[in-house]
């Protein structure tokens, strides 16, 4: 049994095809995860302001509060505007129309829908704000 050859079952060295290999899908990984990554974009959001009443220009705001019922009527002072099926609204949005004419848009206008109120119904109480004129207007 000869003495003297080389076996082939000797340390072979080290190997550089296989790590190129591993580098090469790493590298496709990052790049791959890298593209998929969250964008961030900026909203542009107007906080109010700390400004007390007197330092924003001398007359408190005072807000038309607007409550929706289940049934679906408007109310507004204890006094109830169009009738449940309504979906135009023609005296919600006349009253604030005249409103805004007479004392300007410097009073916010504030939803107060009963949680039993169909959305559809807050919608329609919506686009007859925004038909009349009304900026200021938010949700309690």
């Amino acid at each position: 049994m000869g003495g003297g050859g080389t076996s082939e079952d000797g340390d072979v060295g080290f190997q550089i095809a296989p790590m190129v290999d591993v580098v090469f899908v790493l590298l496709l990984f990052f790049m791959a995860s890298a593209g998929s990554q969250v964008i961030e974009k900026e909203l542009n959001i107007s906080l109010p302001s700390g400004k007390s009443a007197s330092a924003a220009g001398g007359i408190p705001t005072t807000p038309i509060i607007i409550d929706i019922l289940p049934d679906g009527k408007i109310q507004m002072n204890n006094q109830v505007y169009d009738n449940p099926t309504s979906k135009e609204l023609p005296e919600l949005r006349a009253w604030l129309k005249q409103t805004i004419q007479k004392f300007g848009d410097k009073d916010p206008v504030i939803l107060r829908p009963d949680p039993q109120t169909k959305h559809e119904r807050v919608m329609d109480v919506l686009n007859a704000a925004s038909a009349a004129g009304v900026t200021k207007l938010s949700f309690s």
